[in-house]
C-alpha cells in the first residue's frame, strides 16, 4: 500500500485485491482440505506438463470452437457471480460509505470497487485453470499462457456485464426487490446456456443437443474465423488476439466506470433508505404471541422468511441447476426408469431443501443467546425449527411425488416416505452441527459446515437410492420413456 498515493486508484485498488484474497477461508477444516485438493490438483498439472514436455499440441478446429463454447459458458458463470458481487457492494454493509463520504471521486472508487469483483471471479477459475496451463506452459509450451490473459480478458467483462445488470434491475424494480430479482436473474443467467441447449430441438439422428449444436456451429465456422475466433487464437499464444482480446476486456471495464458512476451512486443511495413495509396501528399486538412453543417458533420462522425472501431465493434457486439433468432425462430415448429416476430426484432435492432451510434457522437465527437462557429444552426447538424447515420446502418437495403418483401410485407413496425420511435426517444434522448466529451477520456466511455437506450428500445417496430401488422392485421401474 505504501507504493501508492493515498486516496489514489492505485491505493483503492491494492485494497480492494487484499480483501479479495482475504476473503478466502484463512482457518478450520475448510482451509487445510482446500489446500489439500489445490496440492493434488498442482501434482497433476506437473504430471501432466512432464508427459507433454516433448509432444506438439495440436489445434485442430473443433478444439477452437470448443474453446469457444467453454468461454461463453464461463462468461455465463462469471456474470451471475459479478451480479452478486455488485449486489454486495451495494447493499450489505462495508467501506463503501466511509469511500464515498472521503474526498475521493465516485468514479474512483466505482472503479477500484469493480476491480475487486474482477479479482474475486479470476481468483475462483484461476484456482481450476492455472494449476494445469501454467506447468504445460513452462516446460515446452509457452503459447497457453494465452489462456491467462484469456481468463482476464472473461473476467473483466463479467464484472462491467454484471455490474450493468444489478444496476438495471435496480432501476427497474426499485431497491427493496432489487437484491430478490437480482439473485433470480443471477441464478438463471448461470444456468441459461444448460436450458437452452435442453430446450432446443433434438436432431432427427436421435444425437444428443450438445452435440448437434457443437456440429452446426463447427460447420459455420464460428470460433475459427473472424472475431468469433478471436479467444481461441489468443488461448493458444496469438500475440495480436491477445491484445485485441485483452484490450476490449479494459475498454469495457473502463467504460462501465465513466458511463455507470451517476447509476452506481443512486443504487447506493436508495439501497441505504430503509423502507417500512408496515406502519404501527395502535391496535392489540395479541395476535403476534401464539399458544405453544412449537406455533411460536414456526411463526417466527415464518415471519422472518416472509421479511427477507431474498434468503430463501440462495437457496431454492439451487434447483435451476437440477432443470438441465432433468430435461437431459426427458430428452433421452433410451429406455430409462422413469419413476426410479423420479424418486432419487425427490429424495436428493428434499435433502438439499429442507437442509439448507433448517442450517437458514440456524445461523440466520436473529435471537441466538435468548434461546440458549429459555427455560425450554433444545430439542423442542430443534423440533420446531426442522417443521419449519419441512413446511418451507414442502410446495417444492411434493412435485414429484405428485408426478409419480400419475405412473405408479404405490411408487409414489414409497417416494414420499423416503423423501420425508431422507430429508428429515437432513434437517436433523445441519440443527445439530450449525452454529448459531445473528441475522445481521448471515450474508458473510454463505455456507454451512463442509461436514454436514458431506453427511446431506450421503443422505441424499442412502435414502435416494433407497427409494429408486423400492420404485423399482414394486414395479414402478417398468414405465420407461419411450
Amino acid at each position: 500500500m505504501s507504493l501508492a498515493r493515498p486516496a489514489s486508484f492505485t491505493w483503492l485498488a491494492l485494497h480492494e485485491l487484499r480483501l479479495a484474497f482475504r476473503a478466502r477461508p484463512r482457518r478450520g477444516v475448510a482451509r487445510w482440505i482446500g489446500y489439500l485438493l489445490l496440492a493434488a490438483w498442482c501434482l497433476i498439472g506437473v504430471a501432466l506438463a512432464w508427459g507433454l514436455r516433448d509432444q506438439p499440441i495440436p489445434i485442430p478446429p473443433a478444439a477452437m470452437t470448443g474453446l469457444l463454447a467453454i468461454c461463453l459458458l464461463a462468461l455465463s458463470f462469471m456474470t451471475a457471480q459479478a451480479m452478486i458481487g455488485s449486489q454486495r457492494t451495494l447493499y450489505q454493509s462495508g467501506d463503501l460509505q466511509l469511500l464515498l463520504s472521503a474526498p475521493i471521486p465516485g468514479r474512483t472508487v466505482l472503479l477500484a470497487k469493480l476491480l475487486g469483483i474482477v479479482a474475486t471471479i479470476a481468483l475462483t477459475y484461476a484456482v481450476l485453470v492455472l494449476p494445469i496451463v501454467v506447468p504445460v506452459a513452462v516446460l515446452g509450451h509457452p503459447r497457453l499462457f494465452g489462456l491467462v490473459a484469456v481468463l482476464v480478458a472473461l473476467a473483466l467483462v463479467a464484472a462491467s456485464l454484471g455490474l450493468g445488470l444489478t444496476l438495471l434491475i435496480a432501476t427497474s424494480v426499485g431497491p427493496r426487490a432489487a437484491r430478490t430479482v437480482g439473485q433470480i436473474a443471477a441464478a438463471v443467467l448461470g444456468g441459461s446456456l444448460f436450458l437452452a441447449t435442453q430446450l432446443m430441438p433434438r436432431s432427427a439422428s436421435g444425437r444428443s443437443t450438445f452435440v448437434a449444436l457443437f456440429e452446426r456451429l463447427q460447420a459455420a465456422g464460428i470460433g475459427t474465423t473472424g472475431i468469433s475466433g478471436l479467444p481461441a487464437r489468443a488461448a493458444f499464444g496469438d500475440p495480436l488476439a491477445i491484445a485485441l482480446v485483452l484490450g476490449a476486456g479494459l475498454v469495457l471495464f473502463a467504460g462501465a466506470g465513466v458511463t455507470l458512476e451517476r447509476s452506481f451512486l443512486a443504487g447506493y443511495l436508495d439501497g441505504e433508505i430503509k423502507l417500512s413495509r408496515t406502519r404501527p396501528t395502535g391496535r392489540a399486538s395479541g395476535r403476534l404471541f401464539h399458544a405453544g412453543l412449537t406455533r411460536t417458533v414456526f411463526a417466527k420462522e415464518w415471519k422472518l422468511l416472509a421479511r427477507d425472501p431474498a434468503l430463501a431465493f440462495q437457496i431454492v434457486l439451487r434447483l435451476i441447476y437440477l432443470a438441465p439433468l432433468v430435461l437431459g432425462l426427458i430428452g433421452n430415448r433410451h429406455a430409462v426408469p422413469i419413476p426410479a429416476a423420479l424418486a432419487f430426484a425427490s429424495v436428493l432435492i428434499a435433502s438439499q431443501l429442507v437442509g439448507s432451510f433448517a442450517w437458514l434457522t440456524v445461523s440466520a437465527e436473529d435471537a441466538p443467546d435468548l434461546l440458549q437462557v429459555a427455560p425450554v429444552a433444545r430439542d423442542a426447538v430443534d423440533n420446531a425449527k426442522l417443521l419449519a424447515a419441512f413446511a418451507m420446502a414442502a410446495p417444492f418437495v411434493l412435485v414429484l411425488p405428485i408426478v409419480l403418483s400419475l405412473q405408479t401410485p404405490v411408487g409414489a407413496v414409497i417416494t414420499l416416505a423416503m423423501t420425508v425420511l431422507g430429508g428429515g435426517s437432513a434437517g436433523y444434522v445441519e440443527l445439530k452441527l450449525g452454529k448459531p448466529g445473528k441475522r445481521g451477520a448471515f450474508n458473510k456466511r454463505r455456507s454451512g459446515s463442509i461436514v454436514a455437506g458431506i453427511l446431506s450428500l450421503l443422505i441424499a445417496l442412502v435414502f435416494g437410492g433407497g427409494a429408486a430401488a423400492l420404485v423399482f422392485l414394486v414395479g414402478g421401474g417398468m414405465a420407461t420413456l419411450r
